[in-house]
C-alpha cells in the first residue's frame, strides 16, 4: 500500500467512528507477523508505516493460497474492470436514459473506449444532481466499483482519463464543469460525501480508502496542476473514513460483535453464576435483533449519525 500520507491523514483512514477505535484486521492472515497482527487487533500506524509500509498489499499482490484461503472462508472474489465497467454503465444507462455516456465497451478485447467529449445531460437532470446522486458498493473489497486506479485482478495501472468507477464519474462531471479550485473542492466534496461502501476485513477497507483519497489528490492535480493542500486531503480522508466502513453486511454491525452462545458472569442471591448470552438477531436471522454493536454512518445533509440497518426499516 501507499503510505506516505501525513500521520493526522493516516489515523483518519484507520478511524472507525462506531466504535470510536480503529478498524482492526478481521483476518488472520497476518498473526504470523506477531503482536499486534491478530484477528482482533486495531490496526496502529507504526505497523503498517515505516519499514511496514508492504505489509498490506492488494489482493492481486498476496499468494495464491492467501488468495483462495481468503476466496474460501470470506467468499473474496474481485471483479475485472471491464466487468465493473459494464455494471455500472448499466446504472448510468438507467440515470441518463441512454447508453454509453462515459465510454463505449468493447467486450471481445474486454476494455472500453473512453467517450472524450464533455458528458451532456438529460431534460429535467443536471450535473449537479449526478454528482449528489447516493452510489454505493457493498462488501467492497478495495472498492473497484467506486474507483478503478487498477485493476484488482491484475495488477494494471489505469490511466485516469480511462477510469469507469463510480467516483471516478462523479469526479470527471465536476472537472469538466467547474473552474476554479475553491468550486471544484466543494463539488468533489459533496461527491465523496454521496458515495459508500463497505467491508469486513480491515486490510481491504484500508485499501479501499487509501484508494478513494489518491483518486480525489490525482484528479486535483489533472485538474489543476498541482497537489491540493494538506486540509483539503485531510477533509477528504474524514469523509471517507466515515462513508467507507467496517461492517458483516449481513448483520448491520461490525464484525463479531454480536454475542451468541457466549457465556458471561452475573451475580444471584447465591453468589456468582454462569449466564449464556443468547443474539436473538443471529437465533431468528432478524438484521433488526441483533445485539452486536449497529454500524453508524454520515447523514451528511443532516449533519447527523444514523444506524445504518435503520436506512434497512
Amino acid at each position: 500500500m501507499e503510505n506516505d500520507f501525513a500521520p493526522e491523514v493516516m489515523e483518519q483512514l484507520l478511524r472507525d467512528h462506531t466504535t470510536r477505535k480503529n478498524i482492526f484486521w478481521a483476518t488472520n492472515d497476518y498473526e504470523s507477523m506477531g503482536e499486534g497482527y491478530g484477528y482482533n487487533d486495531e490496526i496502529m500506524p507504526e505497523r503498517i508505516t515505516g519499514t511496514f509500509g508492504k505489509v498490506v498489499k492488494p489482493r492481486v499482490l498476496k499468494s495464491k493460497e492467501q488468495q483462495a484461503d481468503r476466496s474460501k472462508g470470506m467468499a473474496e472474489v474481485f471483479t475485472p474492470s471491464w466487468i465493473c465497467n459494464a455494471q455500472n454503465n448499466l446504472v448510468d444507462e438507467a440515470w441518463f436514459g441512454r447508453k454509453d455516456v462515459f465510454n463505449v465497451e468493447v467486450p471481445e478485447r474486454k476494455t472500453w473506449e473512453t467517450q472524450t467529449e464533455k458528458i451532456e445531460f438529460p431534460a429535467g437532470k443536471t450535473w449537479k444532481d449526478y454528482v449528489r446522486a447516493t452510489r454505493m458498493e457493498i462488501t467492497c473489497g478495495e472498492a473497484p466499483y467506486l474507483v478503478s486506479r487498477y485493476d484488482t485482478t491484475t495488477g494494471e495501472i489505469i490511466p485516469l482519463q480511462y477510469r469507469i468507477g463510480l467516483l471516478d464519474r462523479k469526479l470527471r462531471i465536476v472537472s469538466e464543469n467547474t473552474e476554479t479550485s475553491g468550486e471544484w473542492l466543494d463539488w468533489a466534496q459533496i461527491a465523496y460525501k454521496n458515495t459508500y461502501g463497505f467491508e469486513w476485513q480491515g486490510d481491504s477497507l484500508l485499501l479501499a480508502r487509501e484508494a478513494l483519497l489518491l483518486t480525489f489528490i490525482e484528479n486535483y492535480k489533472a485538474k489543476f496542476g498541482k497537489r491540493p493542500i494538506e486540509k483539503s486531503v485531510k477533509y477528504i480522508a474524514y469523509i471517507v473514513s466515515w462513508n467507507l466502513w467496517q461492517m458483516d453486511g449481513l448483520r448491520g454491525v461490525v464484525p463479531n460483535s454480536c454475542r451468541d452462545g457466549v457465556i458471561e458472569k452475573e451475580m444471584s442471591l447465591f453468589g456468582e453464576r454462569d449466564k449464556l448470552i443468547r443474539c436473538p438477531g443471529c437465533k431468528q436471522e432478524n438484521i433488526q435483533l441483533h445485539n452486536g454493536t449497529y454500524c453508524l454512518i454520515r447523514d451528511w445533509a443532516n449533519d447527523k449519525k444514523i444506524r445504518y440497518v435503520d436506512l434497512l426499516r
